[in-house]
C-alpha cells in the first residue's frame, strides 16, 4: 500500500517531468515546481534537494530506465548461452521498443537535445541511465574482442557505434511534432539492420 508520502514524492515528479517539457531545464525553478504540485518550497526540498536532482529522478523513471532494461538483456537468461548477435539484437529490440513507443522517454530526449548547450542538463541525463548502460555493453564487447569474436578496437567506442546504428532509423523523430510509433516488426527490422552493419564492421576476419 503507498504511504502519502509516496504519492507526494511522486506527484513532484510528475510535476517535474511536465515543467521540464513545457518550459525546459533551465527555466524551471524549485520554485514552479511547488506552485505545480502545491504546498511550500520548504517540503520540496525534503523531497529533492536540488533542481538537478529532480531532474535525475525523472529522467531515471522516464527516460533512461529502458536502457537499464535493455541492459539486463545482456545477461543469458536462459539454459542455453546466447550468441553475440542474439545478445545484441535483444537489447536493440528493448531499447526501441521503449524509444519507439513512450513519448514521455523521446520528449526527455528532445528536452535534453535543445538545452545540452546552455546547461548541465547533457551531463546529468547521460550520468543517470545511459552512462551505466554503455559500459554494460563495453564490457559485453571487450569480452568478445578478448575470445575473438570482435576485431580489436576500444570497447566504449563500439558501444556508442551499435547504439547509433540502432538509433539511426529513429533519428527523422526529433525532428517531428507528432512522435510516431514503430510497428514490433519496424523494430524488428530496424535492430536486424543496425546489428548486421555493426557485425560486418566490426567482426574479426
Amino acid at each position: 500500500m503507498r504511504t502519502l508520502s509516496e504519492e507526494r514524492r511522486d506527484a513532484i515528479i510528475d510535476a517535474g517531468l511536465a515543467l521540464f517539457q513545457e518550459m525546459g531545464y533551465e527555466r524551471t525553478s524549485m520554485n514552479e515546481v511547488a506552485k505545480r504540485v502545491g504546498g511550500s518550497k520548504a517540503t520540496l526540498y525534503n523531497y529533492f534537494s536540488s533542481k538537478e536532482e529532480l531532474f535525475e529522478t525523472v529522467v531515471r523513471r522516464y527516460s533512461t530506465l529502458f536502457l537499464t532494461e535493455a541492459a539486463a538483456e545482456l545477461r543469458d537468461s536462459g539454459p542455453l548461452p546466447l550468441s553475440l548477435e542474439e545478445k545484441l539484437t535483444r537489447f536493440g529490440e528493448k531499447m526501441l521498443s521503449v524509444l519507439t513507443s513512450e513519448n514521455q522517454a523521446m520528449q526527455i530526449y528532445r528536452c535534453v537535445i535543445s538545452e545540452a548547450g546552455r546547461s548541465d542538463i547533457g551531463r546529468l541525463f547521460f550520468e543517470s541511465g545511459p552512462k551505466e548502460s554503455m559500459e554494460k555493453l563495453g564490457e559485453l564487447f571487450a569480452g568478445a574482442m578478448n575470445n575473438g569474436e570482435l576485431a580489436p578496437a576500444n570497447p566504449m567506442l563500439r558501444a556508442s557505434q551499435f547504439t547509433s546504428l540502432i538509433k539511426a532509423e529513429t533519428e527523422v523523430m526529433m525532428f517531428s511534432r507528432e512522435l510516431p510509433r514503430c510497428t514490433d516488426e519496424q523494430i524488428r527490422q530496424m535492430v536486424k539492420n543496425g546489428v548486421s552493419l555493426f557485425m560486418k564492421g566490426a567482426a574479426a576476419h
